[in-house]
Parts: C-alpha cells; structure tokens; sequence
C-alpha cells in the first residue's frame, strides 16, 4: 500500500519506519496506525530483514501520541457502539509480537500512545531530546500495564504510570527504559550499528531467543494485553478526548461541540 504518515526503508538488513507527520509532532491517528501496521506486517515477512527500527520524523518528537483532534472529530461524528467497531486494540500487541527485533531510534519525545508504542519495542536508544510520558492515568485512560513492567521492573513501571511524570533522558537510561544514550549526531550511527549486528547474526537463532523469552516470562504477553483491554472496555471505560485534554483543546483552538 502507498504510505501518506510513514517512511520506509530498507538498508543492509535492517528495516526503518518513520513516523512522518512532523507538523503533528508525529501525532498518531488512524491512518498512521494502520500504515504502521502494514509496515511492520511486510518487514516481518521479507526474509532479507533481520532487525526493525522505529523513529520519528524531525527532531522534536517521536510521537506527540494520540491524534487529538481526530479523537474530538471522533466523538462528534459517531458514537460509543460506532468507535468501538472501529477500533484497533491489538496493534500494539501485534508490534510487540513482531517475530524480529526491534529497536526505538527515540528522536524526541514519546507521550502518551507513543510511550505506549516505545515500550512494545524490544529496545530503545534515545538522545538529549528523548523524553517519556506515560500520562494515561492523568486524564482517566489506562495502558501500559503490560508492556512497562518486563521493560524497567515493577515498582518503576508503577511509579511511571501512577504518577504520569516527565522521564527525561538520563533517568530513562537510568532506569533502564533506555538501553544507550548518545547525543542526537550518533543517534542514527549507534541504531544502525545495533541494528546490523542483529540482523547480521544467525535468524533463527535470534527469533528464536525472542519467542522463548516472551513465551518464559510468565503469563504471555498477549494474556497480560488481554486483560487490560477487557479491564478498559468493561470496567473502566476511558475519558473522552474532550474531557480528556480540555487545556490542550483550549490552546489550539478545537471546539467540542
């Protein structure tokens, strides 16, 4: 499929997605969802490639997160029955599924779904300007509660997400959400260079020691997304963009009703 939100590239083994909405901070909405979704369903599947790589586009952000405008348009136009036909709640357990590693080349900031996405990544390497906001629990959402803990440790990923603070670069690597921190010149040389060195290794070999570390961490990963998402969708439906984001409607100028 022709991409309009992303880029891809293929270089030496190694697959490249780009979030490409710079003028949105990277912002994700539905057709970036699924065109990220299509990218990674190809990589997977092309036998030349042995590592994926994730960035964004620019250098303020490698996700801003979710497309708010379009959650307000969202609402507007249809309603609860309608959005939850439409949703896609697996996309972020299908990317931390990939059967080939995968790496965040984290340019900037990642907040909200795109703290989300970076921690359905198998590794992150971030620079000066990388920065993390799991902010669910600010206005009244709930994620992340599968893919953080195995990343940084319980009582962290607890902290992370109870107090949906700012995590500036050198915590991130400090903690461990971060696996190098480099300065934003080295940041594509030291990804490519981790990139390669995976997908130059044994295939097999290498897909083999993801599936088996996945499958023996306890209960699977899938059966942990699984249980947030009923939680979200049965018990505690999440806060409506509008009553979500009401400062940030207020700022650019988007209207509710």
């Amino acid at each position: 499929m022709p991409y309009e939100t992303i880029l891809l590239d293929r270089e030496d083994g190694v697959g490249i997605v780009t979030l490409n909405r710079p003028e949105k901070l990277n912002a994700m909405n539905r057709e970036l969802g699924a065109e990220l979704s299509d990218a990674m369903e190809q990589l997977n599947a092309d036998d030349a490639i042995g590592c994926i790589i994730v960035t964004g586009a620019g250098e303020k952000a490698f996700s801003a997160g979710g497309d708010i405008q379009e959650q307000v348009d969202d609402d507007k136009r249809y309603t609860r029955e309608e959005l939850d036909k439409m949703a896609t709640p697996r996309r972020s357990y299908e990317i931390a599924a990939s059967t080939k590693p995968t790496i965040g080349m984290m340019n900037g900031l990642a907040y909200g779904g795109a703290a989300v996405l970076a921690s359905s990544l198998d590794m992150r390497i971030g620079c000066e300007g990388t920065k993390f906001r799991f902010l669910a629990a600010a206005y009244g959402r709930i994620n992340s509660t599968w893919s953080l803990g195995c990343q940084i440790g319980w009582p962290m990923a607890k902290e992370l997400l109870f107090s949906a603070r700012i995590v500036e670069a050198e915590e991130a690597y400090r903690i461990g959400l971060l696996n190098h921190l480099v300065l934003r010149a080295q940041l594509r040389s030291k990804t490519m260079e981790l990139a390669k060195t995976i997908a130059g290794n044994h295939r097999g070999a290498v897909m083999g020691v993801k599936a088996l570390l996945l499958k023996q961490k306890g209960e699977s990963q899938e059966a942990q997304w699984a249980a947030e998402y009923e939680y979200t969708t049965k018990v505690m439906r999440g806060a409506k963009a509008r009553d979500a984001f009401p400062e940030f409607m207020k700022r650019k100028g988007i209207k509710a009703d």
